[in-house]
């Protein structure tokens, strides 16, 4: 049998693999045609290394990666707080070394003094919010480089991480995930763990939609506190007319399908996370496919973001998915114009276009836009050195830290427990 022809076998059989999955809701035919169309450029990809690698192999060599790279191990001081509907959502605070930020603070500029006048200003907090299907371990190596230098807050978003399913998506009376929500979320968080002092916010895909919402319901918030902002991989609207990298035709079955898809599995947790599991080569081609660009990503990296995605349940995939067509915070942009900000994405991103990063950056005229080369929707982990290098700028600009720190370009040293 020839190499084209395996992998092609081995294709097919990941798309029947993932029909088989969704037939007994959808009917099979349609739906597997469409996620099969996603299926197949990542199936191809697996099906060469199939040819060579046996599935204990494989399996080792995950297991070999997980104990290799520490990613993830970083923890902070723990604290909870009750969103509006009752969530409980989890932080992580790392306080400021004072030997480590010496000089840090003395710059803030006329925001900060005027903030806080004669009074010994409280530290910038730098809050850091992730991107769905992800949850706060996803900047390990921005906040292994930053650590101690500045005052942070990680989080994670409702029904991701540590943080609780959310509460009104539950029960009866269930109501459908929304970015508002998310952004009420972000300002309990905010009350919690930083009531006072300046506030950098950083948001990675849909954390980037998190602060749009925060800002769109609590702009005064936004203009007597924030003083820094950084949009990173992320979109202030239509995401529906995002392609995924397909031909024409396959997104367009998609979208007709995909939702209809989602629910169905939500409804079938147990079922389809087994499904998942016997298909971990398949998913694992996929989430490289979307989430790298790069050929030569260390693969304990590839291997720890399929690690946070795969740790998120399939029903928090299917509850959260309707709200990014939704998504239109446009007009929220605007309370940060006055704001310095850093809008940064990968040039080959195929989940939200770096076309998505420049429309932010022609709604914010004085922001540093920053594409980065060879990187697709995880820049944060494919390239951590552009993404951590472009935001000490913007902590240094602000006086969040100072200028001459010695910040770490990967943070790749972080040992478990540190």
């Amino acid at each position: 049998m020839s190499e084209n022809s395996a992998a092609g076998d081995a294709a097919a059989r990941a798309a029947a693999a993932v029909a088989s999955v969704t037939g007994n809701w959808r009917k099979a035919g349609v739906a597997g045609a469409a996620i099969g169309v996603i299926a197949a450029g990542a199936a191809a990809g697996v099906a060469i290394e199939r040819l060579t690698v046996g599935r204990g192999m494989r399996r080792k060599a995950r297991l070999a990666l997980d104990a290799s790279g520490p990613y993830g191990a970083l923890r902070g001081t723990p604290g909870k707080a009750l969103s509006d509907d009752g969530t409980e959502l989890y932080y992580e605070i790392d306080e400021v070394d004072p030997e480590a930020a010496t000089g840090a603070g003395s710059a803030a500029g006329p925001r900060r003094r005027r903030l806080f006048g004669r009074k010994t200003p409280a530290p910038v907090t730098v809050v850091f919010s992730h991107g769905y299907c992800l949850n706060q371990d996803s900047w390990h190596f921005q906040r292994a480089a930053l650590r101690g230098l500045v005052r942070t807050v990680h989080w994670d978003q409702r029904s991701h991480g540590r943080s609780a399913r959310g509460a009104a998506q539950q029960g009866p009376g269930a109501v459908p995930v929304s970015i508002d929500q998310l952004g009420r979320d972000l300002k309990t968080v905010i009350d919690a763990a930083a009531p006072e002092g300046p506030l950098v916010l950083v948001g990675h895909s849909m954390g980037g939609m998190t602060i749009m919402a925060l800002a769109d319901q609590f702009p005064e918030l936004v203009r007597e506190r924030v003083v820094g902002v950084a949009f990173i991989g992320t979109s202030s609207g239509k995401l529906g007319e995002v392609n995924y990298g397909l031909p024409v035709a396959g997104v367009n079955a998609v979208r007709r399908v995909l939702p209809g898809v989602l629910k169905a599995l939500g409804s079938q947790a147990e079922l389809v996370e087994r499904g998942r599991r016997a298909t971990a080569d398949l998913f694992a081609g996929l989430i490289k496919r979307y989430s790298f660009s790069s050929k030569d990503v260390d693969p304990a990296v590839v291997r720890f973001a399929e690690r946070l995605i795969e740790s998120t349940p399939i029903d928090v995939v299917a509850e959260f998915y309707p709200a990014f067509t939704d998504h239109d915070k446009v007009q929220a942009l605007s309370v940060f114009l006055e704001i310095p900000a850093l809008v940064l994405a990968g040039e080959s991103d195929l989940v939200t276009p770096s076309t998505h990063s420049e429309a932010i950056g022609d709604l914010l005229p004085d922001a540093e836009l920053v594409l980065v080369p060879d990187a697709g929707h995880l820049v944060i982990l494919e390239h951590p050195e552009a993404v951590t290098d472009r935001l000490a700028d913007l902590l240094a600009r602000v006086g969040a830290m100072p200028a001459a720190a010695n910040v770490g370009t990967h943070g790749s040293t972080a040992q478990p427990g540190g």
